[in-house]
C-alpha cells in the first residue's frame, strides 16, 4: 500500500532514477498510415504531446483524425532521460504516458484536437485513469509554443465550464511548456493497431466540449 501511496506522487528531480544517455531505438514508420515517426514532418505542422491515461488507446484515438500527419507513443514531463517502459512504470521517473500529435493547422486546429482530448478521458482524476493508477496516468497539454500555451489554457478553462454545468469537480490537467519528450519502445507504438483486441482503458465524462 505505502508503494502505490507512492506512485501517486509525484517524485522529485534528485530521487528520480538515472536513466541513459543512449535514446531507444524504434521503427522508423508508423505502423498504420507509413509517414515517419521522427520526421521530417509537413511544412507548417506543429506538435503538442498529450496525456490522458494508457496510451495505447490514446494513441489510436488520434491517428483516426483528419488533419493529423503522424503519431508516436513517449514518456514525458518528468526527470529521467531515455526511460524504458518498466522504469515509467514505477512512478519513480517523473514522466507521464504520453502521445506525440503533429498535426497541420491549416486543417485541424488545436482547439479541434483538445475538444477530443477533453472528451476521449475525465480530466478530474488527478494522478489516475479510472483503474489505471499513478503519475504516468495523470492528464497533461504539454505544448511546444507559446500560441499553442494560450490556445491550452483557454481549452482548460471553457471545458472546466463545462464540467461544472454538470455538478463535475475541477480540472487536474497540468499544462507546460517544452517539456522533454522520450520514444517509446517500438511494440508500444500503435499498439492497438498491432493487437486489436489489446487493453483500452479511455472513458469520458460524457460531457461535451461544446
Amino acid at each position: 500500500m505505502l508503494f502505490a501511496k507512492k506512485k501517486l506522487e509525484m517524485i522529485s528531480p534528485e530521487a528520480a532514477l538515472p536513466g541513459r544517455q543512449t535514446p531507444l531505438e524504434i521503427a522508423p514508420l508508423h505502423f498504420v498510415n507509413q509517414q515517419p515517426l521522427k520526421g521530417p514532418y509537413p511544412a507548417g505542422a506543429e506538435v503538442v504531446y498529450l496525456g490522458l491515461g494508457c496510451f495505447w488507446g490514446a494513441e489510436r484515438r488520434f491517428w483516426q483524425i483528419g488533419g493529423v500527419f503522424v503519431t508516436a507513443v513517449g514518456y514525458g514531463a518528468g526527470f529521467t532521460p531515455n526511460p524504458s517502459y518498466e522504469e515509467v512504470c514505477t512512478g519513480m521517473t517523473g514522466h507521464n504516458e504520453l502521445v506525440m500529435v503533429v498535426y497541420e493547422p491549416e486543417t485541424l486546429s488545436l482547439r479541434d484536437l483538445l475538444a477530443v482530448f477533453f472528451e476521449a478521458h475525465d480530466p478530474t482524476q488527478g494522478m489516475r485513469q479510472g483503474n489505471d493508477m499513478g503519475t504516468q496516468y495523470r492528464s497533461g497539454i504539454y505544448v511546444t509554443n507559446e500560441a499553442q500555451l494560450e490556445i491550452a489554457r483557454e481549452a482548460k478553462a471553457h471545458y472546466q465550464a463545462r464540467l461544472a454545468e454538470r455538478g463535475l469537480g475541477p480540472i487536474t490537467t497540468e499544462i507546460m511548456l517544452d517539456v522533454p519528450f522520450y520514444f517509446a519502445e517500438t511494440y508500444h507504438q500503435q499498439y492497438l493497431a498491432k493487437n486489436p483486441s489489446g487493453y483500452c482503458g479511455l472513458r469520458g465524462t460524457d460531457v461535451s466540449f461544446c
